[in-house]
């Protein structure tokens, strides 16, 4: 039925690495690779693993229920468990030491819950290991960002330059219609020109 699928599916368990699934680090440096899972009936005897590629195992550990810690099964030496299953969070992160070129690639949070008829889920993360000169890169990109807003700048300055001399040459063009109006309505009575009011007026009687 329509409905136990919907009911099956509301308690089905979710593993999450966040809201990115890259991870970069320096050489030499400790990084956090983050997961959580959730699951709305609970858990019991839970069961997750990390993996290197997909083969490698660097860390597995067992929960006995909400009320209890993690406990360790079998890890990497250069990985510590940093996560915590008795708050809010089912957090099940964990911190990989001194990284090198060599830990670069995919790493996945493998989470098997028995009570919900050993139901599975994984989630992957990738970790990039870069030199620690990369600010380069963040240089690089400040230049081109400060070039597009110069450009963009130039533009809007362009734009208003551009606005004010039509406004300019449109004032001059209506003043110039102002004159030509003024001087087709003078009056040429004094200058005594052809059609002025004084050859209009009436002879003098005798």
């Amino acid at each position: 039925l329509p409905g136990l699928h919907v009911f099956a599916f509301a308690f089905a368990l979710e593993v999450s690495v966040g809201k990115t699934n890259t991870v970069m680090a320096l050489n030499n440096s400790n990084v956090l690779l983050p997961c959580t899972f959730t699951t709305c009936i609970g858990f019991q005897d839970l069961v997750f693993t990390w993996y290197f590629n997909s083969t490698e195992m660097i860390y597995h550990g067992k929960i006995k229920s909400k009320a209890s810690e993690p406990f360790l099964v079998r890890r990497n030496p250069r990985v510590e468990f940093v996560g915590s299953t008795t708050g809010k969070d089912n957090n099940i992160s964990i911190v990989l030491k001194n990284v090198e070129f060599s830990d670069a690639g995919k790493y996945t949070c493998h989470v098997k819950n028995p009570k919900e008829k050993n139901a599975q889920h994984n989630a992957t993360i990738f970790l990039t290991v870069v030199q620690k000169m990369v600010e380069t890169d963040n240089t690089v990109t400040l230049i081109i960002v400060g070039v597009v807003g110069g450009l963009i700048g130039l533009l809007i300055l362009f734009m208003l330059i551009k606005r004010v001399v039509l406004f300019i040459i449109k004032k001059t063009q209506d003043g110039k219609k102002e004159c030509l109006v003024s001087s087709s309505g003078n009056d040429n009575t004094e200058n005594g020109l052809a059609g002025s009011k004084a050859e209009q007026k009436a002879p003098p009687k005798a």
